[in-house]
């Protein structure tokens, strides 16, 4: 999700939706919606329900809990006002709020409407369990996103009934979404689920449309100030796309939506079964495109898991008390590890940046819960426990499909990696076939080695220290903890930047001894004020001196001022990966297959 706090592309998955045969008598109960966007008063989205033949069990309408894959209570039922419930008569009906996201009706069998405003969430002033941006719902006078579970609900009973949905909005405006429409111009779902993994963005959009290898992409974009366009970024997503084509054997959708959404705001992206949502903060194209390539890469991959490979749990989602599937290193872990060794194996990254990357993932583990193991944190990620460790799936959990990838190529003679035995997974699973959540790992096993078991109880279900430099070594490549260099320097102090100023996350053992503290605010540095505006010249002034040097630096602790003489140290470079020049003609074979172009 972008930083300030933007988790890695959230970077979040979202659950497939499956194919549902509909009977006859099933399709007479479609339910409609209709939304009217043209009338965009109060920030808040004027929803009309049409349907027929309710029953009491249907008499409960729920609102979300939470959304596949974000792991983060939401209560949709929040933003809820004006719920009514009509017969056919247009007589009003009694309802009832039995909780924060459940009415009931009084009449199911007599209802056949039902209206309600919803708020949208950028804007609403909610403290506690806030929705992500790219989860969430915007209105204004250029544009709405929609996210289906923070718009639409469902009644009891009928989580699996096919849905249709018209939208009134203002000529001028585009609509993009990966819904398919029917020839009166309704947006089509076979179920609640579905119209989740869809989300809607309208608006001046500008549009841009390609084929790579026999799916159909689409990009649809709403740039508050016209910055941005879909031409220049599909034109990047086009690179990712034909890497995905090539390491996956093929793409296997038909069709695929990018959603992007450029603002004034920092948030992420949420990846769907055919379509990715980003919310991000708008800048030139030159600027972000790197980033966005590698966010994408991510969200795109995700039509392998959990769209073609997922767990039976997983089947159908529990709108109202979700229960956590074990695999979610399946889900996210792979994901990254997959998203970056293709953009890496493309020849879109070099090398050096995919150590680097690497690099960067290690020592962003360090700030997890060594003792949280992938399996423990999936099953706790809707916790608040959970919450404080789940970003690590990105960063410990890709480094652990990176040894697992490596250890199945060296058991396989480089014949098989993770890349052959998820493309296996496909073929045997694919978009309605789940996997059976308590077996999976044996099933794993059984298409690999019989050692990918110790692998697995060590790495995955278990919490050991991962066996970088044993495992990288197999392959040629040297991990060293630490490396100083003499000849530049460094402040020994890691920062980040928070609404009180830059707050000090860590310093080093001789920062420490100078007087720093974590938690420390620095308020100047040489008499200047240290911020957003200042950073750049300070951070290139430290830069300019050699270790020893010293520099006066004031910091806030406790609401006291404190002035320390800082100093200047040896650059130490922690969990460096680089080739080996002495590796061994076997580590050298298998680096080939490894490092190998698509």
């Amino acid at each position: 999700m972008i930083k300030k706090v933007l988790i890695l592309s959230l970077i979040l998955i979202t659950l497939s939706c499956k194919s549902i045969k509909i009977s006859e008598s099933e399709n007479r109960t479609t339910i409609d919606y209709s939304i009217n966007l043209n009338d965009r008063s109060n920030d808040t989205f004027k929803i009309t329900i049409d349907v027929t033949n309710l029953t009491k069990e249907n008499a409960i309408f729920q609102f979300a809990a939470t959304a596949p894959g974000t792991y983060k209570v939401m209560d949709i039922g929040r933003f809820v006002s004006n719920f009514n419930a009509f017969d056919a008569n247009n007589g009003s009906l009694p309802v009832k709020k039995i909780s924060v996201n459940q009415y009931e009706l009084s009449a199911p069998q007599k209802t056949v409407k039902i209206t309600y405003e919803i708020a949208e969430t950028f804007d609403s002033k909610i403290k506690e369990n806030t929705v992500y941006l790219m989860c969430g719902t915007s209105i204004e006078n250029d544009h709405a996103l929609i996210n289906g579970q923070a718009v639409f609900g469902y009644f009891k009973g009928k989580q699996a009934a096919p849905i249709r949905v018209k939208i009134e909005y203002p000529n001028h405006w585009k609509i993009g979404t990966a819904l398919k429409k029917d020839n009166q111009g309704r947006y089509l779902a076979k179920n609640y689920d579905e119209i989740v993994d869809s989300p809607i963005l309208l608006g001046e959009l500008n549009v841009a449309s390609s084929k790579v290898g026999n799916t159909d992409i689409d990009v649809f974009t709403f740039s508050q100030n016209k910055i941005v366009n879909s031409n220049e970024i599909l034109s990047s997503m086009e690179e990712i796309l034909v890497a995905a084509d090539k390491f996956l054997y093929g793409l296997p959708v038909d069709r695929y939506t990018f959603l992007f959404f450029f603002d004034n705001k920092d948030a992420g992206a949420w990846e769907h079964s055919y379509s990715s949502g980003y919310v991000l903060r708008e800048n030139k194209w030159s600027v972000m495109e790197q980033f966005v390539k590698n966010t994408a890469a991510h969200e795109f991959f995700h039509i392998v898991t959990p769209l073609n490979i997922h767990s039976e749990i997983i089947e159908q989602f529990n709108f109202v008390k979700p229960v956590p599937s074990k695999h979610l290193w399946l889900y996210e872990a792979t994901t990254e590890w997959a998203a970056n060794t293709m953009l890496f194996r493309s020849d879109q990254i070099s090398l050096e940046e995919y150590f680097e990357l690497l690099h960067r993932k290690v020592d962003a583990s360090q700030f997890f819960d060594s003792d949280y193991s992938l399996e423990k944190l999936s099953l706790n990620s809707y916790s608040n426990e959970g919450q404080e460790q789940y970003v690590n799936i990105y960063h410990r959990g890709a480094l652990t499909m990176g040894l697992l990838d490596i250890k199945l190529l060296e058991l396989s003679n480089g014949k098989k990696g993770l890349r052959e035995l998820v493309n296996e997974l496909i073929q045997k699973y694919g978009p309605s076939k789940p996997f059976k959540e308590d077996t999976f790992y044996d099933e794993i096993v059984s298409m690999s080695n019989p050692e990918i078991k110790i692998f697995i109880d060590n790495y995955i279900i278990g919490a050991k220290p991962l066996p970088l430099k044993e495992i990288y070594k197999k392959i040629g490549v040297n991990f060293i903890e630490q490396v100083i260099d003499t000849t530049k320097s460094q402040t020994g102090l890691r920062y980040y930047l928070t609404e009180k100023g830059f707050i000090i996350l860590k310093c080093s053992e001789e920062a420490s001894k100078i007087g720093f503290k974590e938690g420390d605010i620095i308020k100047t540095v040489n008499n200047k004020a240290f911020d957003e505006n200042t950073i750049s010249d300070i951070k290139k002034m430290w830069s300019l001196l050699n270790p020893n040097d010293t520099y006066s630096i004031s910091i806030i602790r406790n609401g006291n001022t404190i002035n320390l003489d800082g100093m200047m140290f040896p650059k130490v470079t922690n969990y460096v990966f680089e080739i080996d020049s002495k590796a061994t003609q076997e580590a050298k074979a298998l680096f080939k297959i490894w490092s190998k172009s698509l």
